[in-house]
């Protein structure tokens, strides 16, 4: 059976779909990158096989992972039954005055079609592969959409229905129109891109530059690595790829001094309940459900501000420029979006001129009436998550994650079991 069939109910809703992207494609490749770096040996050959490709240059590895993460987004309009399976919403969640993930209705649209389970599945037809299961098409797809869907799951707005995960709703980013989404698809991203310090032009250990292509964000992928997971989050790695037991059940409280990322981390000590969606999709080696949690968080915490419910941003329940949905804006499952082009990490950057300013693909960017939309490039808002590292952090998450799940599936190592497999991840 091919990974399409997992989601077979699905393509009834494929012909609502009309684009559906997480992390612009610099995310993802970013989180790939950083997910290469963290395989352990024996994994590399495995995944080429998988991918049917197998460099012959021995200055660089037998593979990458970079250029697939983005393939799923690519391939949306021909693969219209995989759309729902890039995001999850949970029926009556809207953040930031009410936040459930999912709440007491579940989740929208057919049972798992979903990104948490988009991630169990795949990573179960892996797993069929290395046990003599599945056969290599399979694999080679579900290795495809498993590297774009932890990717997804990562970027906050895809774990939120609210007005599609924000895909309606139009803001000001530096005095120009843009979406919500889009923002956090590719102009934070972006923006990081043109204030890195230059140092990080240069080398950092073999180890590190092995694995980078030359791309115009391997220096950011050198600042999270030398700062972040080399740095500051190093302590905090084992945390990131561990499950919690099905049996806990501890409330932490979440105090005022505590860091944004203290407080929305505390969430996943309450996760593991009789009858908890977590069943559907988490385990004690893989848990999508456990991880997402906090991560959703984050949409209530930060990514929608109060303002975006009030005066003059909210008239008669509804923003300026909103395309809103007849039902409801978070028990609808879509997260459509209005363009469909494929933009490469270089479009991306493009967007931001070298000064930093937006000025969008090909200076297009309209400029907006300052008293229409919300303006997110403020001190308060686009300053708070770089210097909080919000985004940083989230995909250096998503490219442990990724490597922990691989290195579970794929790592050959004597005597040891998938559980200690995973923890290679920090060798």
């Amino acid at each position: 059976m091919r990974f399409v069939a997992f989601v077979a109910t699905s393509i009834a809703l494929g012909s609502q779909i009309t684009g559906v992207l997480a992390w612009g494609a610099a995310g993802h490749e970013i989180v790939a990158t950083i997910a290469q770096m963290y395989l352990h040996p024996t994994v590399l050959p495995t995944i080429c096989d998988i991918l049917n490709f197998t460099s012959t240059n021995p200055n660089e590895p037998q593979c990458h992972l970079a250029p697939i993460a983005a393939w799923a987004d690519k391939n949306r309009f021909r693969m219209r039954w995989s759309g729902s399976l890039h995001y999850i919403n949970g029926l009556g969640d809207h953040p930031g005055s009410t936040c459930l993930f999912p709440g007491p209705r579940g989740w929208a649209g057919k049972e798992n079609i979903h990104v948490l389970g988009g991630i169990r599945n795949t990573t179960d037809i892996l797993k069929g592969f290395q046990e003599g299961e599945r056969g290599w098409d399979e694999a080679n797809e579900a290795l495809k959409f498993l590297v774009h869907f932890v990717g997804d799951m990562h970027q906050p707005l895809h774990l939120t229905g609210r007005d599609r995960g924000g895909n309606g709703i139009q803001v000001l980013f530096d005095g120009r129109k843009t979406k919500l989404h889009s923002m956090w698809d590719s102009l934070l991203i972006a923006k990081a891109l043109r204030t890195i310090p230059g140092n990080y032009s240069r080398p950092l250990s073999p180890e590190i530059e092995f694995n980078l292509r030359g791309a115009i964000y391997d220096p950011y992928i050198r600042r999270i690595i030398w700062e972040g997971l080399a740095g500051k989050w190093h302590g905090e790695i084992e945390d990131w790829v561990s499950c919690p037991s099905p049996s806990a059940r501890v409330g932490v409280p979440s105090p005022e001094s505590l860091t944004l990322w203290q407080r929305v981390s505390s969430f996943v000590l309450n996760l593991f309940i009789t009858g908890s969606p977590a069943q559907d999709t988490d385990d004690e080696f893989l848990c999508p459900y456990a991880w997402a949690q906090p991560i959703h968080q984050l949409n209530c915490d930060l990514i929608w501000p109060p303002e975006f419910d009030k005066p003059p941003y909210v008239k008669s329940g509804l923003l300026p420029g909103l395309l809103r949905s007849p039902f409801g804006s978070s028990d609808v499952d879509d997260h459509s979006q209005c363009h469909g082009k494929n933009l490469r990490p270089e479009d991306e950057l493009s967007m931001i001129d070298k000064r930093g300013h937006y000025v969008g693909l090909n200076g297009t960017a309209p400029i907006g009436a300052a008293n229409g939309y919300l303006e997110m490039d403020t001190p308060e808002y686009t300053g708070k998550i770089m210097e909080e590292w919000v985004v940083e952090k989230l995909v250096a998450m998503a490219g442990v994650r990724l490597a922990a799940t691989l290195n579970w599936l794929f790592a050959d190592v004597e005597g040891e079991g998938r559980v200690n497999r995973r923890f290679l991840v920090q060798s």
